[in-house]
């Protein structure tokens, strides 16, 4: 799930919410929204991976 912050910036966030904290965990922060989806692409392969 990427969403835009205030200062412009991207981020990742997990799909699915942490069940201590009740939140999403943060994947990173990215300047453009093209470079968040490809990280998102990349966390997805490696989580598939086995």
């Amino acid at each position: 799930m990427i969403r835009k912050l205030k200062s412009g910036d991207y981020r990742l966030y997990s799909r699915k919410k942490d069940p201590r904290s009740g939140k999403r965990r943060n994947l990173g922060t990215f300047s453009t929204r093209a470079a968040a989806e490809r990280h998102e692409r990349a966390v997805q392969f490696f989580k598939r991976r086995g």
